[in-house]
């Protein structure tokens, strides 16, 4: 089963379409609003500066990658 983390912030279009665009797809996934400290430092810890940034199968994703997420993720 594949492991979803998304690291997402208040406000943020892009975090908003790929969580709306995991659900519709089924795909369950943890998401991680950097408004809290403890999230906001695990991400920097990645150097990821920006949302959403993802956790796919512990594999970091610093900008969406639908081509990489529909095929790990086998979505047609």
């Amino acid at each position: 089963m594949n492991q979803i983390i998304i690291y997402t912030q208040n406000d943020c279009p892009p975090c908003t379409f790929i969580k709306n665009y995991l659900k519709d797809k089924g795909i369950a996934f943890t998401e991680k609003n950097i408004s809290h400290t403890q999230y906001r430092n695990e991400m920097i810890d990645y150097d990821a500066f920006a949302t959403p940034f993802i956790l796919l199968n512990d594999e970091p994703m610093y900008q969406i990658d639908m081509d990489k997420l529909n095929d790990t993720l086998n979505i047609k």
